[in-house]
């Protein structure tokens, strides 16, 4: 069997885009490894698969897969990959087109000069609904590592499980093993991506995102919303933010709790391509 692809990136965070439009594509754990491993395979942090819509109300269904086989509910960046391989297929002739996730529904645009944007949902602060086993909801909570002890962050779920941790420069910030524990942490019972945000002024911050079942990639939409959401409701940042990750740079909007996200940034299409796989 040979497998069509596309291999596309938004601000560096990678994926393999599979459409299933036309023929159903049930991924195997093998054929993940395979896709996503940048030596033998073709190389990605994510898999992403666009479905014929579920419901009518929305015009596609949209999956995304981690490097280890699991499934996320979420991917700001793979939402803009898809948006333009939608434009560019010639699957859909509209402005904006509506995706279900495992966990959301995205509204999807183009916003000119390589840019798209996504409406990435109202925040979800609620600990039960992010999940964060902690309590009553807060606006920072605290967490005892072994070998690291107290850590203090902020948490939300934008349809998959944040924990935004400030940190004077994220240069030098521990994103990997402290990234690490707090995955590991019974109180995250779906595991969550870590960020660590470093805050410049109220319109500019940087951030280094560990994401679950992938580790750390070079930008992370939802991470770059999740960020920017904590660091308004910790009164460092404004509505409008531009958040430099190191593969570059998101602009996120968010007018307050109640209100969605909207992240706008590029999305590219690097080659496409076909895989060998046993049928």
């Amino acid at each position: 069997m040979r497998l069509a692809f596309t291999k596309m990136h938004g601000a560096g965070n990678d994926f393999v885009v599979i459409d299933a439009t036309r023929t159903p594509f049930a991924p195997t754990p093998a054929l993940l490894r395979r896709l996503t491993d940048r030596r033998f395979g073709v190389g990605c942090d994510q898999v992403l698969v666009i479905e014929p819509p579920s419901t009518p109300d929305v015009d596609f269904d949209y999956r995304i897969f981690n490097a280890d086989g699991s499934e996320a509910g979420q991917c700001g960046n793979g939402a803009r990959a898809l948006a333009r391989y939608v434009r560019e297929a010639g699957l859909s002739d509209k402005d904006r087109i509506r995706v279900r996730t495992s966990t959301s529904v995205l509204e999807l645009g183009y916003a000119g000069d390589g840019l798209y944007t996504v409406d990435m949902g109202v925040p979800r602060l609620d600990p039960d609904e992010i999940p964060l086993r902690v309590g009553a909801r807060a606006i920072r909570y605290a967490l005892t590592l072994d070998g690291i002890g107290a850590v203090e962050f902020g948490a939300v779920s934008m349809g998959n499980p944040h924990a935004v941790l400030p940190v004077a420069a994220v240069e030098t910030a521990p994103v990997e093993s402290l990234g690490a524990a707090l995955q590991a942490h019974p109180a995250f019972p779906q595991s969550v991506n870590v960020g660590f945000l470093q805050v410049i002024s109220r319109e500019r911050a940087r951030l280094r995102v560990c994401e679950r079942g992938v580790g750390e990639t070079l930008a992370c939409g939802s991470g770059a919303c999740a960020a920017a959401v904590i660091g308004q409701l910790w009164g460092l940042l404004g509505e409008d933010v531009a958040m430099e990750l190191r593969g570059g740079v998101l602009r996120i909007r968010w007018p307050g709790e109640g209100h969605p996200v909207q992240m706008t940034g590029p999305a590219e299409t690097v080659f496409r391509g076909e895989i060998e796989w046993p049928s």
